[in-house]
């Protein structure tokens, strides 16, 4: 079985540095439409992405996964033509019309549906397959049993994250920001309101907990986790991150392309060079595998919304210009390196000017004291490895060169096959004195062919000779064939591996009716369904569901009337800056829903 691992891209040049590091395809919004509006590309940089990607055979997906409105649908159809002709592999798709534009348009590539499609069980899978989806990208609060269900249910790809942050809510049903701030997370807008520091208040306004940010959860991590994923039907591993620097990006990408090392893999080359990964040492949460063994666990970073990073050590002495510290195993600290520690009011932050040893010079910390565990949530140190070994991706090329012998004149006949299968012969010479000691001669454009010439790495495997002679090679003749032998493989597109395209339906009314967590926000979607109600955005419904999880603040905090026999009465509020939100627990479903703001009293 081949597996794909899937890199975010916030511009060209990380997507680029993505598939250095490994990853078979990499995910990158255009210049609209994309569910992250600060991570917006034109297309003349897709396009140069796109080329890049496609020599090694890798893919470029498009993240066109916002709710369009009527007055967009033009504007959409001609950022789809552009796209398609730029040489994106396939679209990441939310809102159905789009399904509509590409098949009127004749447009030819494959639809995934988003993870914002907020898909989790079989029936949801099997209605977007039957509109032509090639593949689904499922919700990020399931079990590796109900991605088992939904595999057995569809024919269609599945793709699943398994690094980076967590929404809170099932995707593309949270309406909180657009709620609090008029902000949309369908449009691409979202202030992340989960991260911000709530207090949780009863009927009474007794404060229960105060000033934590009580929606924020830790990030994913599945790195061990994906053999089992690949049994359970996923064929694609997503890394979040649209919005992470490249430094970010190439450590995480670097990593799970190790772990995936005994899998096949859906794009050709391996990385010959680089770095060392190490996932803790760039921007993270604390990290959680969520609900994927179907269990409830403590999921929340309700101190540290931020990244922490990884423990240094801790605090022995309290100095006027600094402080020492107990520092972990393995542990230098480097000057300009980021810190933090926990406080009761959440996370403090501050920079060390100059480190030596255990030692730390900066300026007066409040609340720093003897016995605090320190963290460095930014590595100098590591940025500057990263930065000095980057990856060097190689397509495996093997060689059989042939002497050809005759008056006393000699010719090379290299012939070269690629591990996606592309083949060429090149041609040397005329070379017109004899080698000596031919076996020398043999070692010496051995060792010469036995390297690396652009994105290719060679390896001879035979150099044959009729009457075993060799002509007498210099290193700059035997290196002229080598780049030689790449120049030519550049002129032959690399033979890509299929990508599932399915042909897609018209959008034809199956009797369901919409609700605002459809997200029907244009005429052309509402043509699936037989009642609409319109999207939040273009109409919030009185009392709406802001968001529903399977995170749950009362079992987070030891309250589950279920699972820890609290018995604490009445409703429970979130209060922030003014604005009370009602909580809603749905222990049937083991569920809970964040409502509608009402005024604080």
């Amino acid at each position: 079985m081949e597996l794909e691992l899937l890199a975010p891209a916030r511009n060209a040049e990380i997507g680029i540095a993505a598939i250095d590091c490994g990853a078979d395809a990499v995910y990158i919004a255009g210049p609209a439409f994309g569910a992250r509006q600060a991570a917006g590309n034109p297309v003349e940089d897709i396009e140069k992405l796109c080329r890049y990607a496609h020599r090694y055979g890798a893919r470029v997906f498009i993240t066109f996964n916002t709710i369009i409105y009527d007055s967009e649908i033009s504007q959409a159809e001609k950022l789809l033509l552009a796209l398609r002709d730029a040489g994106a592999d396939a679209l990441i798709v939310q809102d159905l019309a789009v399904v509509d534009m590409a098949r009127s348009l004749g447009l030819g590539i494959p639809l995934h549906a988003s993870t914002q499609c907020a898909i989790r069980t079989p029936q949801q899978a099997k209605m977007y397959e039957s509109l032509g989806f090639s593949r689904l990208v499922l919700e990020r609060q399931l079990s590796l049993a109900e991605i088992k269900a939904i595999s057995k249910a569809v024919t269609c790809e599945l793709e699943f994250f398994i690094h980076g942050a967590l929404c809170v809510s099932y995707s593309g049903n949270c309406y909180l920001s657009q709620a609090l701030s008029g902000r949309s997370a369908n449009r691409g807008a979202c202030i992340q309101a989960c991260r911000s520091r709530y207090d949780l208040v009863d009927a009474d306004g007794k404060v229960l907990v105060r000033d934590k940010a009580l929606l924020s959860l830790k990030d994913y991590n599945l790195k061990d986790r994906i053999k089992e994923l690949a049994e359970a039907g996923i064929c694609s591993l997503k890394i979040e991150g649209r919005l992470k620097n490249i430094s970010y990006v190439r450590n995480v990408v670097r990593e799970y392309s190790l772990a995936m090392k005994d899998w096949g893999r859906t794009s050709y080359g391996q990385v010959a060079k680089g770095f060392e990964p190490a996932s803790d040492k760039t921007f993270n949460r604390g990290y959680t595998s969520l609900y994927i063994d179907g269990k409830r666990g403590r999921w929340a970073s309700m101190d540290a919304p931020g990244s922490m990073g990884e423990k240094v050590g801790t605090v022995t002495q309290v100095l006027p210009e600094g402080f020492r510290l107990n520092l972990e195993e393995g542990v230098q600290l480097v000057n300009g390196d980021g810190f933090a520690f926990a406080t009761k009011d959440g996370v403090t932050g501050f920079r060390g000017d100059i480190c030596t040893g255990n030692k730390v010079r900066c300026k007066p910390v409040r609340g720093l004291h003897r016995g605090v565990v320190i963290y460095r949530n930014i590595s100098r140190g590591f940025e500057r490895y990263l930065a000095a070994n980057p990856c060097h991706r190689e397509i495996g090329v093997v060689l059989e060169v042939t002497v050809l012998h005759q008056d006393g004149i000699f010719n090379l006949v290299t012939r070269a096959y690629t591990e996606d299968g592309r083949k060429t012969e090149y041609t040397s010479g005329p070379y017109a004195e004899t080698a000596k000691d031919r076996d020398r001669m043999e070692s010496v454009m051995r060792s010469g062919l036995n390297k690396s010439s652009g994105i290719y790495g060679f390896v001879v495997s035979d150099i044959l000779s009729d009457d075993n002679m060799l002509p007498l090679l210099t290193m700059a003749a035997i290196n002229s064939i080598r780049r030689g032998v790449a120049e030519q493989l550049d002129t032959i597109p690399c033979n890509s591996k299929p990508l599932m395209n399915r042909p897609l339906q018209p959008l034809e009314r199956k009797g369901i009716k919409a609700t605002y967590k459809n997200n029907v926000a244009n005429s052309i979607a509402s043509g699936l369904f037989t009642e609409v109600q319109p999207a939040y955005e273009l109409s919030p419904a009185p009392g709406a569901e802001l968001m529903r999880s399977r995170y749950c603040i009362r079992y987070e905090l030891g309250m589950c009337p279920k699972h820890h026999r609290d018995r604490t009465p009445g409703p429970l509020f979130l209060v922030n800056n003014g604005r009370r939100l009602p909580l809603l627990f749905d222990c049937k479903k083991c569920e809970m829903a964040v409502l509608s703001p009402v005024n604080t009293p």
